[in-house]
């Protein structure tokens, strides 16, 4: 059985800091790529960032310069860190990795979640 576990989450004032981690546990061979992925009350679930097994990095517009995605191969987990947060950035952030388990396997998976709020 394959898992994503986030923790991190919490409520944070604008302009402070938080940071985010995603373990992937299971029967896993490998790891392309893993991401996160947030949902605000009433708005579609958006790309956040990801990363790949190689390092490369995509970042939304909304956080480039504020958010920093990292992950250990090693470990099979991803992190995220959330700098100069607004509250626009309030909402439930999810791990997502596509991962192969054996050959010719390849499947996503999702964590459950994990609450972000910005407020003062």
């Amino acid at each position: 059985q394959v898992q994503l576990v986030e923790s991190g989450g919490g409520l944070v004032e604008p302009g402070g800091s938080l940071r985010l981690s995603c373990a992937a546990s299971g029967s896993i061979f490998s790891i392309n790529v893993m991401g996160w992925y947030r949902q605000a009350p009433g708005k579609q679930r958006e790309l956040v960032a990801v990363i790949t097994k190689g390092g490369s990095t995509n970042y939304a517009d909304s956080v480039k310069g504020r958010f920093t995605i990292s992950r250990d191969n090693a470990k099979n987990t991803v992190n995220l860190q959330m700098n100069s947060l607004k509250p626009e950035d309030t909402a439930i952030y999810y791990c997502n990795a596509w991962l192969v388990k054996t050959l010719g396997s390849l499947s996503d998976y999702w964590g459950q979640g994990t609450q972000v709020t910005v407020s003062s």
